[in-house]
């Protein structure tokens, strides 16, 4: 039995949550608002910082997570308009009525990927579009600490990430071909953010101005053309 509140807490290896993390949210939020559409669902939302940052597009919007913990958390972060459900998406029951649903950092976590977001898409409004985002496995970052003998290979989940609920690994190709097991059409799809840097030397990095905000544009130009080194990949999909 997994324990969704404890899952989310720092462990000796690594923290669940760097700054580098929510700047990348920015970054995801800029990349996917041409797609944004109707009414939202985010499954899995942390403390809510994704919430709060989908909350200045989204007039209605419903939130999904495990832990409640996180939802008490979540709550004092985002507007009180915003809908929380306390359940798993194996367990929650929602209507086919989302226009945008957002699965941000969260199909890692997950133990049965495919009948998961099987059921995501019968979440889907007729036009509805479903989010995909997950932590690329080929990122530049994890290359080189592959080299280095800090992870075994691109693909592996490190004893820090299972402690944070990680089950898998994802590389675009392997995102692509889960989202089209589970019947999902591919509208787009990319990554977000060059990544030369693991999330905290981004941190040490930036706190001490060694990097500006112009390197970091140049990194999500960079991660547009070379989204096979990125921090993130992603699918956006539709139901048909």
């Amino acid at each position: 039995m997994r324990d969704h509140n404890a899952e989310y807490q720092d462990n000796a290896e690594r923290q669940y949550a760097y700054d580098f993390d929510y700047l990348m949210r920015d970054y995801m939020m800029r990349t996917f608002a041409p797609y944004y559409q109707g009414k939202a669902l985010e499954l899995g939302c942390f403390e809510g910082g994704t919430t709060q940052r989908l909350a200045r597009y989204f007039d209605d919007l419903t939130v999904v997570e495990a832990a409640d913990s996180l939802i008490e958390i979540a709550k004092t972060n985002v507007p009180e308009r915003v809908k929380f459900i306390h359940a798993t998406i194996e367990t929650a029951e929602l209507e086919p009525v989302y226009d945008s649903i957002f699965l941000m950092h969260t199909l890692e976590h997950l133990d049965d990927p495919i009948p998961a977001l099987a059921r995501i898409r019968n979440w889907l409004s007729p036009t509805g579009r479903l989010f995909v985002v997950v932590p690329n496995a080929n990122a530049a970052s994890r290359q080189i600490a592959v080299k280095m003998g800090l992870i075994e290979t691109n693909q592996s989940v490190t004893a820090g990430e299972r402690a944070h609920g990680h089950r898998c690994t994802y590389s675009l190709d392997t995102l692509e071909h889960e989202v089209r097991q589970a019947g999902l059409n591919i509208l787009t799809r990319g990554g977000v953010f060059f990544k030369p840097f693991a999330n905290f030397q981004f941190d040490i990095l930036i706190k001490n101005q060694v990097i500006d905000p112009a390197y970091l544009e140049g990194c999500y130009a960079l991660g547009m053309q070379y989204p096979e080194l990125s921090a993130s990949v992603y699918t956006i999909c539709t139901r048909d």
